[in-house]
């Protein structure tokens, strides 16, 4: 994973999205969980690339899950974005990370840890900046870089 394989830079900026002010903090209209989240620098990512799937890849909204809760060795965990294909099978699962984390091994391993219970076809990873796309071989269970993140199915 070498910074020049990085997919793209999502510059799509929420434009049509409805913010508001609470007490001095901002949050954004989530239109997948239809509700105000608070616009953490994570949560701006990850706003960014799900408006990136929708209006871009033309994923459906109504494939999309985010924050769906993992279990992994007995830990429960979250994954930020996991989109379905057309049969309601696990078809994407994004980490996102705020833009100052630089994406690294440890990020694909985290990743990677939460599709052992997803099971996936693809995994991305995000901080915005740069973003990798990997495919799943079921059969060796190892993951090879993509060129580009996949077409909905």
């Amino acid at each position: 994973m070498s910074e020049k394989d990085s997919l793209c830079n999502m510059n799509i900026i929420n434009e049509n999205r409805k913010i508001k002010e609470v007490d001095g903090k901002s949050y954004i209209f989530d239109i997948i969980r239809k509700k105000y989240i608070l616009l953490t620098p994570e949560e701006i990512v990850r706003q960014n690339f799900l408006d990136y799937l929708i209006q871009e890849k033309k994923y459906s909204k109504n494939l999309i899950k985010l924050e769906s809760a993992i279990k992994y060795n007995a830990l429960d965990k979250r994954s930020d974005i996991l989109v379905y294909d057309s049969d309601g099978l696990p078809f994407l699962l994004v980490e996102c990370k705020a833009a100052s984390v630089s994406l690294s091994q440890r990020t694909i391993e985290q990743a990677s840890r939460y599709n052992l219970t997803v099971q996936a076809r693809y995994l991305c990873i995000t901080n915005g900046q740069k973003t990798f796309c990997f495919e799943l071989n079921s059969n060796s269970k190892s993951y090879h870089q993509l060129k580009a993140i996949p077409e909905v199915e």
